[in-house]
């Protein structure tokens, strides 16, 4: 099993920009791909952005193209989402999550076995 923390999270204007980290613990070695989840007040959880433990396969959600970038620093097994030109509708608690075999839906939460606590984004207009 892995263990993930996130931090990173608060409250920006319209317009700014965040950038959110994870921290991973224990059986990292066994990583194939980690990915950051969001959930709105009364919406299911959705997919914000993946990359693969290993080379340079990154996939985000449409919404999210252009303005997130995820990366990934192996030697500190830390994912990071930079967020910028942040709109209201990204407020949301941001989820960090971990998959430790192949798939290829790195955009279905049921795929990842290993959770972050979430960490609050609050984008005011």
């Amino acid at each position: 099993q892995v263990q993930l923390v996130e931090s990173g999270g608060g409250l920006v204007q319209a317009g700014g920009s965040l950038r959110l980290s994870c921290a991973a613990s224990g059986r990292t070695f066994s990583l194939y791909a980690m990915g950051w989840f969001r959930q709105a007040p009364g919406k299911e959880r959705e997919f914000v952005a993946a990359i693969k433990w290993s080379g340079d396969s990154t996939y985000y959600k449409d919404s999210v193209k252009g303005r997130f970038t995820i990366s990934r620093d192996n030697a500190k097994n830390t994912v990071y989402l930079q967020m910028n030109s942040l709109k209201p509708e990204d407020t949301a608690v941001y989820y960090c999550a971990a998959v430790m075999y192949y798939t290829s839906r790195y955009d279905d939460p049921a795929k990842y076995g290993s959770w972050g606590q979430g960490t609050q984004v609050t984008v005011s207009s």
